[in-house]
């Protein structure tokens, strides 16, 4: 008998934890009697934190999402960031009581029907990972935090589903808290998008903070506004539109005061026209003091955020040329409560994602699909995941760390796994939040090299990790080579066990002193790992 290389197990992640915590807390969907099939999702805004629940209908164009319910918190998340980016403790509490409301309606819903993201402040908040473990306890579900693109995806996700569809293209704008993202589609594919880092509220504490407005102060706001969207402007207006549409509650807002008190073109119904923009800022200036204005639907919690978001809009509409905008309520929630579907009818934009960076980095797909499968096999040999969604969803990562694991080899051959990661972590990946593209870049950056580069890294799943590189390691000959029948299982300490003819072993020394290294590998890292070798 050869040598066993021995070493010890990692605890599982606090997040991963938490994951299970959440699961365990909630009912199966499917063993719910008479429950109408519901999908919620949760937008935590930099202004307000909403939620709503659609209801899933067929009809022969497709599936349709009607909206059944819905909450809306104004949390101001924002207004609590410091200008050192660190979220104070009164904001956070807002957060917290808002999210664990939010929890009680969604407490008997299934965690595959439910989808929280978290928007600008989170993304840039330095104490966000604190906040979030709290906010999901709070809300019993995972919350992801989503790029500003991403974001901007599912933007034009919800205002395509619930505006007429035109033959042309459109321009759909959402003047979030803290950013404002900008996106032209067509039908409901998204052609360009962009997120700027303006937002109502941000907007709202840096020029008015007292709530005190007069011409200088409104056009400083107008013009820093616009200096953010020269860097887009060009390209946008070249790209041209047929449609423009302001999207969630900034727009709405203006619309509803431009057109209850009378400020729109005689021509203009409904919307926000350019000279309703104009007459609305000129009331303000008159009042001097936001909290001083006394106009028709004016809601209590739009005072303090309205300065921002009407500079804003006012810059967008000088800098793009617009004179007229129509309004949804169709936005970021609603655009993931239609990513939501799209997953649960395996329509999902991830795997649209994962194809089109397999073409566009040139990806040696019969290696993906040998390494894939085997990685898989592995996989279901563990048996580390009771539940059959939970291990789906890993083997779905799996499938897709095994795709893209070599992109980086489109950047240099050296350190390519680095390079993997690096495009795992910072490219625009449609459909992905940051935490599945930190998930992703983690099985990436590790499948090769030295682990310990990974031994400080927080929420490591190590059982798919140990069968991506095992996969790695045997398949790199990038041959249909006939691997023997090669088992894997956990040693009775919690590591991990690799079972290998001695024949096909002798046969093969490049791989048995690469299974010697690799379990002196895991040994760093304090994790067991035996290399077994039989006779069958």
């Amino acid at each position: 008998m050869r040598k066993m290389a021995t070493l010890n197990r990692v605890v599982e992640s606090p997040a991963r934890a938490r994951e299970a915590a959440a699961y365990s807390r909630t009912k199966s969907f499917s063993s719910m009697p008479n429950t109408p099939h519901l999908l919620a999702s949760v937008d935590l805004g930099s202004n307000s934190f909403r939620l709503i629940v659609g209801r899933i209908e067929e009809t022969p164009a497709g599936s349709q999402i009607y909206q059944v319910d819905a909450l809306r918190e104004p949390v101001r998340l924002a207004a609590g960031l410091s200008p050192d980016k660190m979220l104070d403790r009164a904001s956070q509490e807002r957060a917290w009581a808002a999210l664990k409301r939010f929890g009680e309606r969604l407490r008997d819903f299934h965690p595959d029907h439910v989808r929280a993201v978290a928007t600008n402040t989170v993304r840039v908040a330095k104490n966000a990972g604190e906040f979030l473990a709290e906010a999901e306890r709070a809300l019993g579900f995972p919350i992801e935090v989503i790029a500003g693109r991403e974001e901007a995806r599912l933007i034009y996700a919800g205002a395509a589903h619930s505006v007429p569809a035109i033959s042309g293209k459109r321009l759909v704008v959402d003047i979030g808290g803290g950013s404002t993202e900008f996106i032209i589609g067509s039908h409901y594919t998204p052609l360009i998008m962009e997120s700027l880092y303006i937002g109502c509220v941000s907007h709202s504490r840096a020029f008015f903070p007292a709530g005190n407005v007069d011409e200088y102060t409104m056009r400083q706001a107008e013009l820093a506004a616009k200096r953010e969207i020269q860097i887009i402007s060009r390209e946008y207006k070249q790209a041209g539109w047929d449609q423009a549409i302001g999207s969630s509650g900034t727009a709405r807002a203006l619309a509803e005061l431009v057109e209850a008190n009378g400020f729109n073109d005689p021509s203009v119904t409904h919307g926000i026209s350019r000279v309703g923009l104009e007459r609305l800022k000129r009331a303000l200036i008159k009042a001097e003091n936001v909290n001083r204005l006394k106009l028709v639907a004016l809601k209590p919690d739009r005072v303090p955020v309205l300065a921002g978001g009407l500079s804003i809009m006012l810059a967008v509409f000088e800098e793009l040329g617009i004179d007229y905008v129509d309004t949804t309520d169709g936005a970021l929630r609603l655009g993931v409560l239609y990513d939501l579907l799209g997953r649960t009818q395996h329509e999902d934009m991830r795997a649209v994602t994962v194809e089109g960076f397999m073409r566009r980095y040139g990806v040696d797909r019969p290696q993906a699909e040998r390494i894939r499968d085997l990685a898989i096999d592995f996989f279901n040999q563990l048996g580390d995941e009771p539940d059959a969604e939970r291990a789906e969803e890993a083997r779905i990562f799996l499938r897709w760390a095994a795709s893209l694991h070599e992109i980086g080899l489109s950047i240099s051959h050296s350190a390519y796994h680095k390079h993997s990661a690096y495009i795992a972590s910072n490219a625009d990946m449609p459909g992905f939040s940051r935490t599945d593209q930190a998930r992703l870049a983690a099985l990436v950056l590790g499948h090769a090299g030295k682990l310990g580069k990974l031994s400080q890294a927080r929420d490591v799943e190590w059982p798919l990790l140990f069968c991506l590189r095992l996969a790695a390691l045997l398949c790199r000959r990038r041959a249909d080579i006939g691997l023997p029948g090669i088992r894997v299982a956990h040693t009775n300490s919690g590591g991990y066990e690799v079972h290998l003819p001695n024949e096909w072993v002798a046969n093969n020394p490049l791989t048995d002193y690469s299974l010697i290294q690799e379990a002196a590998e895991w040994e760093k890292v304090g994790i067991r790992y035996r290399v077994v070798y039989t006779d069958d």
